[in-house]
């Protein structure tokens, strides 16, 4: 099977494969660099960026568990300048499409770091990291409340000249309220689902194994989750979805587009095996192939369609 027939079009992008690592999975690609060509990717997502450089929480701060991991990074990053200055020149040379996420606690914070962004042309598209705490709403998550969720979206589609993708946290009351109110904001896609939120309690210790108490939890374990959450927002929204959560296979990543994902991002496979993209990404073929499905768009949302 040729790869044409993988290809898919997203908010203007055109990327030779659904298939990209998550945010804070890959770093800025250099590690995974040395297993692959990296342009055998859809897209590289790098990880988070915000204005100012962020040490992140205290160790330990990551800890498997029995269907996958627990993590609470704290959004540790270089900050703007250095990821503009040296992160992403470096990347930007090896011809895959680059998606920065970005995260604040405020929405300047958030206008300036996608306007620098956006400005640099080093990058293709932004993915809008809003699990973070908004500071002057008393700390709320930016992605817990439709409105904050809708007037951040507002403001940062004025100052970016490229397209925004909501990353939306499945801990809330309802996706499909955020999803609406994301694409309400203005949003070009959505991505889903961020990590669940969990706890790992050390037996001898009998004190909770991360220093930040709880972590988001990713791995096997919360794919029916993201599978259900991806079936639901496809069919309250029209706007494109990158669908995450567990895979592992090929076959997850087509379960993702069954369920009405545009495209999907590998996380905590990578920590497990550096080759998992681009194994995932010749799976996904190879079952097209073997089922005689000439393109994703033919099969995508088929579990609702």
């Amino acid at each position: 099977m040729s790869e044409g027939n993988l290809r898919v079009c997203m908010a203007g992008l055109e990327l030779r494969n659904p298939v990209m690592p998550a945010s804070g999975c890959f770093g800025f690609g250099k590690e995974y660099a040395k297993y692959y060509p990296l342009d055998q990717l859809g897209a590289v997502v790098v990880k988070a960026t915000t204005l100012k450089p962020r040490f992140g929480n205290a160790t330990p701060r990551v800890t498997e568990v029995r269907s996958g991991m627990l993590n609470a990074i704290g959004l540790a990053n270089p900050g703007m300048d250095q990821v503009l200055n040296h992160d992403l020149p470096w990347l930007a040379k090896h011809d895959v499409p680059i998606i920065v996420n970005v995260a604040g606690q405020t929405e300047d914070e958030y206008c300036q770091v996608v306007a620098g962004i956006s400005d640099s042309g080093l990058a293709q598209a932004i993915e809008l990291n809003v699990s973070c705490p908004n500071v002057k709403c008393g700390g709320i998550s930016f992605g817990v409340d439709p409105q904050v969720l809708s007037n951040l979206v507002e403001k940062v589609k004025r100052v970016s000249t490229l397209p925004v993708f909501v990353k939306l946290s499945p801990n809330v009351t309802s996706i499909r309220d955020m999803a609406v109110a994301a694409e309400q904001g203005g949003a070009d896609g959505i991505s889903l689902i961020n990590t669940l939120i969990g706890m790992k309690i050390d037996l001898t210790t009998r004190r909770p194994v991360l220093a930040n108490k709880i972590g988001g939890l990713s791995g096997p374990g919360i794919k029916p989750v993201a599978i259900r959450m991806v079936y639901e927002v496809a069919q309250a929204v029209t706007i494109p979805i990158i669908g995450m959560g567990g895979i592992y296979t090929g076959e997850d990543g087509i379960e993702f587009i069954m369920a009405g994902a545009t495209a999907v991002m590998v996380g905590t496979a990578n920590f497990t095996d550096p080759y998992a993209c681009p194994t995932i990404i010749k799976e996904m073929s190879q079952f097209m192939e073997d089922n005689g499905i000439a393109n994703l768009n033919d099969i995508r949302g088929c579990a609702y369609a």
